[in-house]
């Protein structure tokens, strides 16, 4: 049975109660019963499955085509996750996750890597049967999930039921037009810049070099060759193990020069809030802007930053590669675009409000894996 589109169903990205709903009336199934906090206030957390293949080359399958019939052209082999196993950085893999959906025909979904899961430099993309897009679930579709993943930087250790990537689901045109984004930001200080620059359905955010959110501190720059990171372990790595703190040096310029092929870690200079009856997402990499992609995790739920959940305003964490040649990245400058949607409805409990929220009222913050910094 799948949830029917009703005069009440009101477009809008879909809170916790309503993805709830979803999996009591099928449209949502899995192969073992949800975790009890994986719906999270307006996404759905997915898990990997048991069975993992390592794949020649990144692909989509194309109109009419299942994953399972390109894997047999282009696995190179498959494993078992159940006791774990580490996937190695500069491969791919695949691994069908637990998670199967079977969506209205008013219902669309989207698809995108964890917070976490971003902050480790893992690129991950979400693939469905018959997929021309990454991350792109259309309406009405009834089928498998599968999970490419390929570690850029750090080797990682996963296993069934890590999770890497989440789900948001969507009812008709949710994002802010222009005009409803300045009305919003007057009303709510969306991000507290002097003069926010809206454009194209999104808000700029710019990159603090000044050392700003850590006095002297830019940001963060992976080390290479180092240890395993466990996805599902928390607070138990040491940061220098994996991280060259970026340090403002007295008298220089505010600013960074981005090194071809290495990851850092920043933060944006101001302050995001995202109010209770809306989602945000940081727009994907803008040529444009300059040679770097920011930001592989993109969802901000709602109620990050906010107040009433114990946020005050919390920076955006800005997860930078570099493409082929230097960049030089200055102070402020714009690095990305929050584009703001509405809710179908307000979730129950907001994000941060309960506390186990790794994120809320961050400011230059490495993934939950590390030890504090200074700790």
């Amino acid at each position: 049975m799948t949830v029917r589109a009703t005069e009440h169903q009101k477009p809008g990205i879909l809170p916790a109660e309503a993805i709830s709903a979803l999996k009591a009336t099928g449209a949502i199934s899995c192969r073992r019963p949800l975790d009890a906090d994986q719906i999270q206030p307006a996404s759905l957390d997915l898990r990997l499955g048991r069975t993992a293949w390592r794949v020649r080359a990144s692909f989509l399958p194309g109109a009419g085509v299942s994953v399972k019939e390109r894997l047999a052209d282009l696995a190179l082999h498959d494993f078992d996750l159940a006791k774990g196993a580490v996937l190695e950085t500069g491969c791919v893999y695949l691994v069908e996750l637990f998670e199967r959906l079977k969506l209205p025909f008013d219902l669309a979904a989207a698809a995108n890597p964890k917070s976490s899961t971003g902050r480790l430099d893992v690129f991950v993309r979400v693939i469905t049967d018959g997929a021309r897009a990454f991350d792109t679930i259309p309406a009405g579709y009834n089928g498998p999930l599968y999970l490419e993943i390929s570690p850029r930087t750090f080797p990682i250790l996963v296993r069934t039921g890590s999770r890497l990537s989440q789900v948001r689901f969507r009812r008709g045109v949710s994002r802010l037009s222009d005009l409803e984004l300045l009305s919003l930001q007057s009303a709510e200080c969306l991000v507290d810049a002097p003069q926010p620059d809206v454009a194209a359905g999104g808000i700029a955010l710019g990159v603090d070099l000044a050392g700003e959110v850590i006095p002297g501190l830019q940001g963060f720059r992976a080390k290479k060759h180092t240890g395993v990171i466990d996805v599902d372990e928390a607070g138990v790595l040491d940061v220098e193990d994996f991280w060259e703190p970026i340090r403002l040096r007295p008298g220089r310029t505010a600013g960074l020069v981005l090194d071809p092929d290495a990851f850092y870690i920043l933060a944006s200079r101001e302050a995001v809030h995202v109010p209770p009856d809306y989602a945000a997402e940081m727009v994907p990499f803008d040529p444009l802007v300059g040679e770097f992609r920011v930001h592989y995790a993109g969802f901000f739920d709602p109620g990050f930053g906010n107040p009433a959940a114990g946020g005050r305003g919390a920076r955006a964490v800005l997860e930078v590669r570099s493409r082929e040649v230097p960049f030089i990245l200055e102070h402020g400058q714009t690095v990305g675009r929050l584009v703001y949607e509405r809710m179908a409805g307000r979730p129950g409990t907001l994000y941060g409000a309960d506390m186990r929220s790794h994120y809320q009222g961050q400011g230059l913050k490495l993934s939950k894996h590390f030890k504090p910094v200074g700790s």
